[in-house]
């Protein structure tokens, strides 16, 4: 292997772009991972190829975000948007293409980093066929997703047998808190290494506005209680338990407040019928004057919103980390949110924020209530400690500081000659 290829490695998100706008349906905490990690390693000198799939005929084949790092889309099925949970068949292109853009570019990735069940089918064809050593993240768990849904989607059993084979099977699966590490020892399998370094937030972006600041540029009134929440249209975000709370405040005499539900939404797709179904929850409950949708929330606008609100509400059904709550932390504001998975690591009650169940819209009006009832110095101390704890933990230098440590030891370790072999053909 020469030089160069040492220090080549691949991140592999295929469903989650990391070089599409957030908050456009699929692009969330997954493709902001991706990216500024990505972007973090390729600082500290690695060379990093990012590979997804194109969804759009009118998309570049290679976005170049730094001299060291590129986002680069595998035409892998349709050149179209196509949903997650239908990606699957298409898995066997996408490895075949990557091995078609090596055999082009003479570049052999010993090292490949995957992020979510799909992309960690990839990186085990990678590893049977070339040797590949393979990182993986997670983002999300399917024993946990199938417990909190309705119907059970017809993937879901490739998807538990991907999960366990790629614990049992990488060199390192990297969860993002200490109790994601718990979620897989009960949840996925007893063996297999994991490796913990959570994820991370941009500190100087975050953070760099005041709430005086913030809210006279957005033009919200100074005196105003502003609730934010951010994020996907998405039944398992919990937003209808948020609006239902508010609601509850609202009954109880509470004025003056503002909430500002940011995220975007596609007209006709799943995203889109749920803002719809809390349009009409927000509507029902008498709250449109006081309800703002502003739609995608790009980083232009983030971290002013994050800045403007004097609580920010993250109230998920299930998170292995939560990216917002240290966007919003990172912002010096306090945060509310569900009491599960990485989220219990993330937020430290009565300290940057409190917890609450999931699904209970009483306990999160409670929540809600006493945030907004501090005084203003003990809601500016907790918006510090939260600040404090993210420059801490929780930036993306420091993330990928970790993940190159790991990268090293990881490639320092023998490669096993691999048997060639061709990807298996797909089916669900």
């Amino acid at each position: 292997m020469s030089t160069s290829n040492r220090k080549h490695i691949a991140l592999i998100s295929v469903h989650g772009d990391p070089a599409i706008e957030i908050g456009k349906e699929e692009a969330g905490g997954q493709n902001v991972y991706v990216r500024q990690v990505g972007e973090a390693l390729a600082k500290l000198g690695w060379q990093v190829d990012m590979f997804t799939r194109k969804a759009n005929a009118e998309q570049a084949a290679i976005v170049q975000h730094s001299p060291n790092c590129r986002t680069i889309r595998l035409v892998a099925g349709p050149e179209e948007f196509v949903p997650r949970d239908n990606i699957f068949p298409y898995a066997a292109e996408f490895v075949e293409q990557i091995l078609e853009f090596q055999k082009e570019s003479g570049i052999k990735y010993s090292l490949v980093h995957t992020n979510y069940w799909i992309s960690a089918w990839v990186g085990m064809q990678l590893k049977k066929i070339q040797g590949s050593k393979q990182v993986h993240t997670y983002h999300s768990l399917g024993y946990v997703k199938y417990k909190s849904v309705s119907t059970i989607p017809l993937i879901a059993k490739t998807r538990l047998d991907v999960e366990k084979a790629v614990l049992e099977t990488a060199e390192s699966i990297v969860a993002t808190s200490p109790q994601e590490k718990v979620h897989m020892r009960q949840l996925v399998s007893k063996q297999g290494n994991i490796d913990i370094i959570p994820c991370g937030t941009d500190i100087h972006r975050f953070g760099s506005a005041t709430r005086a600041q913030a809210r006279q540029e957005l033009g919200i009134d100074p005196k105003s209680a502003v609730i934010l929440y951010v994020g996907r249209f998405d039944p398992r975000k919990g937003i209808e338990t948020l609006v239902r709370a508010v609601g509850q405040l609202q009954l109880r005499g509470k004025k003056d407040i503002n909430l500002i539900i940011g995220g975007g939404s596609r007209p006709g797709q799943s995203d889109g019928m749920e803002r719809d179904r809390i349009e009409s929850i927000v509507a029902e409950l008498g709250m449109t004057d006081f309800t703002i949708f502003p739609g995608r929330l790009g980083d232009e606008t983030l971290h002013t919103y994050y800045a403007a609100a004097d609580v920010c509400v993250v109230p998920s059904h299930y998170e292995p980390f939560g990216l917002v709550a240290i966007e919003a932390m990172a912002s010096g504001t306090p945060v509310i949110a569900s009491d599960v998975g990485g989220l219990q690591f993330t937020v430290v009650p009565e300290e940057t924020g409190l917890l609450a169940p999931p699904k209970d819209d009483v306990a999160f009006a409670q929540a809600i209530d006493r945030i907004l009832s501090l005084s203003p110095t003990d809601k500016e101390n907790m918006g510090i400690a939260a600040r404090k704890r993210v420059e801490k933990l929780f930036s993306w230098e420091g993330v990928a500081a970790q993940l190159g440590d790991l990268y090293t030891d990881l490639m320092k370790s023998k490669v096993p000659t691999p048997t060639p072999v061709k990807p298996q053909p797909v089916s669900a």
